[in-house]
């Protein structure tokens, strides 16, 4: 499988980078996982030398503007997501909007929405995961963020994909609000039997030491051999797994084969 990251929080070599993520996943089909903040997936694509227009479906991991907004520049194709995507949301630092870009009806004339809560099949080797069960001790315990009545917003649309290839599993997160040791757990329950090799994307860690160190325990209790945090993993959590794990950091233009 291959993952070439279209936007990260760091720029690479001949991309440009702005806060936010987005995955080109390529197995027996290609989709694309987010889109960014911006315009920028348009345009660093161009650079890679990427058609956008052949991609098979683009997949949601929540309705965060910079996993979204990209969704303004493409079009017409399947769009995988969970339906609480669509919730207005606020930080509650300054009640300032962060939720999705257009709303569902705007939407739906542009892409042909499937959404679903329960993990959702996209081909053969890719399954959307749906809602994750948040069932550590250790995650997804508060939030910044509130919905339009000003109580707890704790994005229960986040979700990632799970990938079947010949390593084992491999997890995709856009953010894991929902606790990236949730999301392996369930990703495991969707595809039962198999080990988890790889668990790639945000984990939404920044200094919370000690669920930093849970995270690095689980992750090692179940022998997962490439752990390759990005985009809203903060610099203290990047240098433990970075420890830990040893990966090359993620950058904006890179191809990941897994």
């Amino acid at each position: 499988m291959k993952i070439t990251i279209l936007n990260d929080n760091t720029a690479g070599k001949v991309c440009g980078a702005e806060h936010g993520l987005s995955f080109l996943v390529e197995a027996d089909q290609t989709i694309l996982f987010d889109t960014g903040p911006s315009d920028i997936i348009v345009r660093n694509a161009r650079i890679l030398g990427i058609d956008l227009k052949t991609i098979d479906a683009i997949a949601l991991s929540h309705g965060h503007w910079d996993h979204a907004n990209g969704l303004m520049h493409l079009g017409h194709k399947p769009l995988i997501l969970h339906p609480d995507a669509f919730l207005s949301r606020y930080r509650k630092a300054d009640h300032s909007p962060l939720g999705m870009p257009a709303s569902r009806d705007e939407l739906a004339n542009r892409f042909e929405i499937i959404e679903s809560r329960e993990p959702y099949p996209i081909s053969d080797e890719l399954w959307f995961l749906g809602e994750i069960p948040r069932v550590t001790d250790f995650e997804a315990k508060e939030t910044p963020f509130e919905l339009e009545d000003g109580s707890d917003d704790f994005v229960p649309d986040d979700s990632g994909m799970v990938a079947l290839t010949d390593h084992g599993l491999i997890v995709i997160s856009g953010c894991a609000h929902a606790g990236i040791c949730n999301m392996v757990l369930h990703a495991q329950k969707v595809i039962p039997g198999f080990p988890v090799y790889a668990v790639i994307g945000g984990f939404h860690l920044t200094n919370e030491t000690e669920r930093v160190e849970k995270t690095i325990e689980f992750m090692k209790a179940r022998k997962v051999t490439r752990v390759i945090p990005s985009h809203c993993t903060g610099l203290p959590a990047l240098a433990r797994f970075y420890q830990e794990f040893g990966f090359m950091q993620v950058r904006t233009g890179n191809i990941i084969e897994l």
